[in-house]
């Protein structure tokens, strides 16, 4: 008998990202590919405990199940909407990634706790 034992990661989403970001950029950018390279980002970044992740947007469209370009555009909306920031050593090299969540730092201490 053989016993095949699967662990899957499991990564937690800031509420906001579900409750705010999701009906945004799907539903005023109309955008769900956006949001969705925007979870896959977070989750890549999740696993790599934090690090900036290296990904082509060919690896992204492989992952994902969109075309290339299609994450090619999701990945210019969420820099300009920085959502994302995105470092290259050379104008033709493949850019490391982090999510940026530009609402957390918006959070204010309630006066009195």
């Amino acid at each position: 008998m053989v016993t095949i034992l699967l662990v899957m990661r499991v990564t937690t989403f800031d509420p906001y990202v579900l409750d705010v970001l999701m009906p945004d950029l799907v539903g005023h950018e109309h955008a769900p590919s956006a949001f969705l390279i925007y979870v896959y980002l977070w989750h890549r970044i999740d696993a790599a405990a934090g690090r900036a992740v290296q990904l082509s947007y060919a690896t992204m469209a492989l992952d994902t199940g969109l075309s290339r370009i299609t994450a090619q555009r999701a990945i210019a909306l969420l820099l300009r909407r920085q959502l994302i920031s995105a470092t290259t050593v050379s104008r033709t090299s493949v850019p490391s990634y982090l999510v940026l969540r530009p609402w957390a730092a918006r959070k204010r201490p309630i006066p009195g706790d």
